[in-house]
């Protein structure tokens, strides 16, 4: 009996565990698919409430290569991309560009700079033909022919014509040779239009009258002749050979009276002070110096006078 109260005491414990569905990894799995379904409900809100130009930018960014990864540049939006996008937001389709480097703005800038420079060329045109008209008022010599120096603004230009009159020749007859007074009048052009910066282009007309000539010469050889020696009195009366830019002779084909294609109107010398974008047009060959005006127009008036209602000539 005394062994048994020597036996030791033996306490088993039972380890007790939960059970698997009391465990907490649902929980994380559980938060993963709430958040993905509320990205997914804005993604879809987002969309819903885009505008269809905003959409298309959105599916070009999208679908914009790796152009930058591979060749390099400061964005996928950039300008030199493949595909057009970037800007100023995902709708624009200029491409991305540095800041300041607006290509519209560019554009506009060229384009109210030559609109500018186009303005100033038309009031320094206009304040020619006033002086022009000034000089022949208060030069008793060029008064006398006032009725025939015509004076006037075309597309080209500042256009001053010399024409014939009946009894007033500015040539001898069929020939190249200026009259006296016709050297006296381009003299003193020559000296005005030397004081502006515009290139010059002269025409030579004559009327219908076939010329008679064994040698082939012709109203084309003579109206390029006249012309010619035009150009050389306005050099002699001060003008600078460098700012003759085309001398030609186009006979009959562009009367000023069409009426009367006989008239001593349409016998005469045409000179242009050309605009810049007449100069660079017929520096690309590309323009007439003198068109003939719309039939029906009136023609030019005489310096100082208003156009008058085309009419035929005695």
């Amino acid at each position: 009996m005394s062994d048994e109260g020597l036996r030791p005491i033996i306490v088993k414990r039972i380890k007790k565990t939960a059970g698997g569905h009391h465990g907490g990894a649902w929980k994380i799995a559980y938060a993963d698919f709430v958040t993905a379904m509320m990205a997914f409900f804005l993604l879809m809100w987002l969309l819903g409430s885009t505008s269809k130009g905003d959409l298309n930018g959105i599916s070009e960014f999208f679908q914009t290569p790796l152009k930058v990864a591979l060749a390099g540049g400061s964005g996928s939006g950039d300008s030199s991309s493949i595909l057009q996008g970037g800007g100023q937001d995902l709708s624009r389709r200029t491409g991305q560009v540095k800041r300041g480097d607006n290509p519209d703005k560019k554009t506009y800038d060229l384009k109210a700079a030559k609109a500018v420079l186009e303005a100033a060329e038309a009031e320094r045109l206009k304040t020619l033909k006033a002086k022009l008209e000034a000089t022949i008022e208060a030069n008793p010599l060029l008064k006398k022919y006032k009725n025939q120096l015509l004076l006037d603004i075309t597309s080209e230009g500042l256009r001053i014509q010399i024409v014939d009159e009946l009894n007033r020749p500015m040539f001898n007859l069929a020939k190249a040779e200026l009259q006296p007074y016709t050297r006296d009048i381009l003299h003193v052009i020559g000296i005005v239009l030397n004081e502006v910066p515009n290139r010059i282009g002269l025409s030579g007309h004559t009327d219908s009258t076939p010329y008679m000539s064994d040698t082939g010469y012709s109203n084309w050889e003579l109206s390029a002749d006249r012309a010619n020696a035009s150009r050389r009195e306005l050099v002699i009366g001060g003008m600078s050979d460098a700012k003759i830019l085309r001398v030609v002779g186009l006979a009959a084909a562009a009367p000023l009276d069409r009426q009367d294609p006989f008239s001593a109107a349409n016998r005469r010398i045409s000179i242009i002070v050309m605009n810049k974008r007449t100069e660079e047009a017929v520096m690309r060959d590309g323009a007439s110096m003198d068109v003939p005006e719309q039939p029906g127009a009136a023609p030019a008036a005489p310096a100082g006078q208003a156009p008058a209602a085309p009419k035929a000539a005695p």
